[in-house]
């Protein structure tokens, strides 16, 4: 908690004492020297010396702070500070799509370090979505992901392009920009925007030394040579063996973990995907149903209870009573807290999975489910449960989407392998290609 609120405000100090000994002091500071002193002593030496400097900016949207290179996020993984507006968040679609900028570069199991403030139109936020307000609903999410992708992947690759001091741009050259992420289509931000000068640059990495820095044109020219040369190259230039890779990929190839990019959601139920040059149909309502039973997966430690703020007293059946204390155990691992009071039952607390859903209805057929079955697992109670959800009778809209593919893709990569029957379905455009292509 200390950390955070460190972090919100440099410019305030904070010490913090335990039976009267210093425990930690952060001194105020102002200039950018002593803000990077600051940043060290709250998140380590080891974050610094691999932190990515990133001032990005957009219109009215801004993101500045720092991110450790792919080495760095290997060895503090547990390091992600994000605020909005200065609060501190937790936001599953900015988690995302920094994730999505280290995909090819950190393991599934690994996570990238960073300490990001994005700065945006409060209009734009709606903060009321969480009880604890760690989450937000931007009404742009489209944009907002596009966004801090851009600015995360733009600072990865600067700093992953060698130096070359002796090379020469007689023209000025377009500043290089990523592909963008297959969730969302277009980059909208290839051209910098009118209010921020050209000549600043677009991300730097901290504390790098004098010896390995390079100008932002040279480095943006030496990237150029990295990708494929324009159509209009001479022949002789594209026959030079400048390094380039070897095999040529579309910007769609170059992110396998993924179901593609989400174009639009026809009938409130599918989302119209592309993925490598084809197109997919997504069943919104299955694709909600695997994401909520990999959610309600208890694993080793069992699923955390959340305490309700009101208890909910149910009156059940004597069949249900006893399916209860039979199932005690798998209840509890399942992180269903009930107690048991005569021809009573009270429920305290559920995962957090389940508390959107209507507790009064679900706590009596679950103990009607459990009283049926002669054999009960945790994983044929999370199909169960999965399968009780509202999903099917709620219709989604884009931003939707793409975070139910975005938790989709990070809690069950298996489907990505291996899509279960009733998740997607591939369209035929070739016999439509076929037919535009006659005069």
């Amino acid at each position: 908690m200390i950390r955070r609120i460190a972090l919100a405000r440099f410019d305030v100090a904070i010490s913090l004492s335990h039976n009267g000994k210093m425990m930690r002091q952060y001194r105020a500071v102002s200039d950018e020297s002593q803000r990077e002193r600051r940043l060290a002593a709250i998140c380590g030496v080891t974050f610094m010396q691999h932190a990515l400097r990133i001032e990005w900016q957009h219109d009215d949207l801004s993101l500045r702070g720092w991110v450790a290179d792919p080495t760095g996020s290997r060895q503090v993984s547990d390091l992600q500070y994000c605020y909005v507006n200065g609060r501190m968040m937790r936001d599953k679609l900015i988690n995302h799509a920094i994730r999505q900028a280290f995909q090819t570069q950190l393991q599934e199991d690994q996570q990238p370090a960073y300490v990001l403030y994005l700065e945006i139109d409060p209009h734009q936020v709606d903060v009321n979505v969480h009880p604890a307000k760690h989450e937000v609903r931007f009404h742009q999410s489209r944009l907002v992901h596009d966004f801090i992708y851009q600015g995360v992947m733009s600072v990865l690759q600067a700093s992953a392009t060698p130096a070359l001091p002796t090379l020469q741009a007689e023209e000025p050259t377009p500043r290089w920009q990523p592909e963008n992420r297959q969730a969302a289509g277009g980059n909208h931000f290839s051209q910098p925007s009118a209010r921020r000068s050209e000549s600043t640059p677009a991300a730097a990495p901290a504390w790098q030394n004098k010896e390995n820095s390079y100008r932002q044109r040279e480095g943006a020219v030496y990237q150029q040579l990295l990708k494929t040369p324009a159509s209009g190259a001479p022949p002789a230039k594209q026959a030079e063996p400048a390094p380039r890779p070897v095999a040529k990929e579309s910007p769609l190839a170059a992110h396998a973990q993924s179901f593609g990019r989400v174009l639009t959601v026809l009938h409130h139920h599918y989302a119209l995907l592309e993925q490598d040059q084809r197109l997919l149909l997504m069943a919104l309502p299955v694709a909600a149903r695997w994401l909520k039973q990999a959610q309600l997966q208890p694993g080793e430690a069992g699923l955390k209870p959340q305490p309700l703020l009101i208890p909910v007293r149910l009156k059940i059946a004597q069949t249900e009573r006893q399916a209860a204390q039979e199932n005690s155990s798998l209840l509890s691992q399942m992180g269903i807290d009930l107690q048991l009071e005569g021809d009573h039952v009270t429920l305290r607390a559920v995962p957090l999975p389940l508390r959107t859903q209507n507790l009064q209805i679900l706590i009596p057929e679950l103990l009607g489910y459990l009283a049926r079955q002669q054999d009960n697992s945790a994983t044929h109670l999370a199909q169960w449960l999965a399968r009780r959800q509202d999903a099917e009778s709620s219709d989604w809209n884009h931003s939707q989407a793409i975070n139910l593919l975005a938790e989709l893709e990070r809690l069950c990569p298996q489907l990505l392998k291996s899509p279960p029957s009733g998740l997607l379905q591939a369209i035929e455009i070739e016999s439509a290609i076929d037919a535009l292509k006659h005069e």
